[in-house]
């Protein structure tokens, strides 16, 4: 991921900006190291347009390239909601990481906060990413869902960019850092697949004993 932001610049942190409004794609990470590339402490510059740049401007147009491919995946998030409704994503929901239960703990969410649920989705790490298809599906009005996504998304991008600028050359301790982050989702992920195994097998072999009672 960092070579691909440290090759394509602003294009790169669009691209991923809006792939995250509706499914994890370490903003974090993104916003992070083209903040830090902005810098100009590292060996790359930013690509803003074709052309390499270090320095504020540089800064300026990551952050605001973050923000607005942020919104703009979080609009055709909304949409997919609005016109899919919660049968798509009872039948599809899976494509977007969206179980049943996140979606209840999304209804929730919203029926507590009302219009003020997205603005804090926008704000918190990983809910992020699950709010632009259930703010459609729960009737989220365009006019202000637009205007607290723009807000939540513009001070993560800019706050986090700019955390990347303050490490500028520290960058290789924390990117070693985010290896073990790796590890640890690996570890995970190995976890995860290993218990759905053994719960699969568990479920098919008792009606097997059930039947062979019988």
């Amino acid at each position: 991921m960092t070579s691909f932001l440290a090759h394509h610049g602003v294009w790169a942190v669009f691209g991923l900006m809006a792939v995250d409004a509706v499914f994890p794609a370490a903003s974090e990470l993104v916003m992070l190291y083209g903040g830090a590339l902005a810098s100009g402490a590292l060996t790359h510059q930013v690509d803003v347009f074709g052309t390499p740049r270090t320095g504020f401007g540089a800064f300026v147009a990551i952050a605001l390239a973050g923000a607005i491919g942020y919104l703009l995946g979080s609009l055709a998030g909304w949409a997919i909601g609005v016109y899919g409704g919660r049968p798509f994503l009872e039948r599809h929901g899976r494509w977007f990481h969206l179980s049943e239960a996140r979606l209840d703990r999304a209804e929730h969410w919203f029926h507590r906060w009302e219009d003020w649920a997205v603005f804090v989705g926008r704000v918190t790490p990983v809910a992020r990413s699950f709010i632009s298809i259930p703010a459609g599906v729960f009737g989220a009005r365009l006019g202000r869902y637009t205007l607290l996504t723009a807000l939540g998304s513009v001070i993560w991008c800019f706050a986090w960019a700019g955390a990347g600028w303050g490490l500028g050359g520290s960058w290789d301790v924390v990117h070693k850092a985010f290896r073990y982050v790796d590890y640890a989702v690996v570890v995970g992920i190995v976890a995860l697949a290993a218990y759905l195994i053994l719960r699969r097998r568990r479920s098919t072999t008792i009606p097997r004993r059930a039947d062979s009672s019988r």
